[in-house]
């Protein structure tokens, strides 16, 4: 049966999304889960996977069009089919005509009699036959450089936003230094705008109070180093991985710090879904960790793992960025002693997490030297209160520092 692929909403404050590109054809088919398309919102570039199985029948919005969430953008089903598709798409806000738009970026035609090389990427995956994120393209269109000129070095050669800074500042040898330059004066990106709005309405429309606890660290990290001893360089835990596995236990006995307020309404999540903040270009984007509550350490860190790798790539999927219910920020590895972070809304709080620090600590009168971290509340103070704040501090505190209850 046909159904309608619609343009998804990530994000609560989200209203519209870009589609960047078309990555399969009308009348080519698609199995469930693949890549239909890719979206820009004002957080990310979206990889919207295909519903269910079949043959696309009709492509309902051009390459490069802005359209409203929930506006029909797609349809598939059956190859022969009979399909209304003036009934399907009823009811759905008329899609825009696209701007203009990179040939690379239009809609590839159907499918020919030519098979692709085995064990490459579908043409329509790789435009100009260059793996590159998209920022990176829009720079290189910037600067008129020629992507296939490029050396990335993204995994499996992608081409990243600072390998295109480097060709343009002639120093291809220096992605990560950027070259001495004159002032500039540089528009503010889609993602830095959002951030900068959503933030601003955060400080100023939800009543933050702080509360910051600082927790002897050893034990987990002896723990943390023990559990690596048998693991891949892969696949090895992190003290975020701790953090957010604690962090979803305290929240099962404290509601309301897992939950979103509103207007006149507060919701209590069944699911605890921790969004980890992740740095990337031009700003910070959160993915979400569903369910961490439920999933054992080895498990929540490799999808962490995961969702950090599709950030940074430019390449997240829908599930990665929607549905949190409570936020982590862990800026350790800068080597702070400790911050305060903004909720991010609708959220009830988020949890800042400093560095492990080793300081000289009091131990029944004596100095003697110790393993610190330090962990900074932000709580609304509409959903809860110092109190019941303070208390689940108390119990991450205990998974802190007996950390083989988050191994049960």
């Amino acid at each position: 049966m046909a159904e309608v692929v619609q343009m998804p909403k990530l994000g609560f404050d989200m209203a519209e999304g870009t589609l960047v590109r078309w990555l399969k054809a009308e009348g080519e088919s698609v199995k469930k889960g693949e890549i239909l398309a890719e979206i820009e919102t004002d957080k990310a570039t979206v990889e919207v996977e295909a519903n269910l199985s079949g043959t696309v029948r009709k492509l309902l919005v051009e390459a490069r069009a802005s359209v409203p969430v929930g506006t029909a953008i797609a349809v598939i089903g059956g190859a022969d089919e009979p399909i209304d598709l003036a009934a399907l798409a009823e009811g759905a806000q008329p899609a825009p005509k696209a701007t203009a738009a990179a040939p690379s970026q239009a809609a590839r035609p159907p499918a020919t009699a030519s098979a692709p090389t085995p064990g490459a990427a579908p043409a329509g995956r790789l435009p100009d036959g260059v793996r590159a994120s998209p920022i990176a393209r829009r720079l290189a269109s910037h600067y008129n450089l020629d992507l296939r000129q490029l050396a990335g070095s993204g995994p499996s050669g992608r081409v990243l936003k600072q390998d295109v800074l480097a060709a343009a500042s002639g120093d291809a040898s220096a992605s990560h230094v950027p070259a001495a330059a004159a002032t500039e004066h540089l528009p503010i990106s889609r993602l830095r705008a959002t951030i900068g709005r959503r933030m601003q309405t955060s400080k100023q429309q939800i009543p933050h109070f702080y509360l910051t606890a600082d927790l002897d660290a050893a034990p987990m990290m002896q723990a943390r180093a023990q559990a690596n001893l048998d693991l891949a360089e892969d696949a090895k835990l992190s003290v975020n991985d701790f953090v957010v596995k604690a962090a979803a236990l305290a929240l099962r006995a404290f509601p309301n710090l897992n939950a979103s307020i509103e207007g006149e309404t507060i919701e209590r999540h069944g699911e605890v879904n921790i969004g980890v903040a992740v740095a990337v270009n031009d700003g910070l984007l959160t993915v979400v960790a569903h369910s961490a509550d439920t999933k054992s350490l080895t498990q929540l860190s490799g999808e962490i793992r995961g969702l950090i790798q599709r950030a940074r790539e430019g390449r997240v999927r829908p599930d990665d960025v929607q549905g949190s219910t409570f936020t982590v920020s862990n800026l350790g590895m800068f080597d702070l002693d400790q911050f305060a972070a903004i909720i991010n809304p609708p959220e009830a709080a988020i949890l800042a997490v400093a560095s492990v620090r080793e300081v000289p600590t009091v131990l029944q009168g004596q100095i003697v030297p110790g393993t610190r971290l330090k962990v900074t509340l932000s709580a609304d103070h509409r959903v809860t209160d110092g109190a019941e704040a303070a208390r689940w501090l108390q119990v991450l505190r205990g998974y802190i520092e007996a950390p083989v209850r988050l191994f049960l």
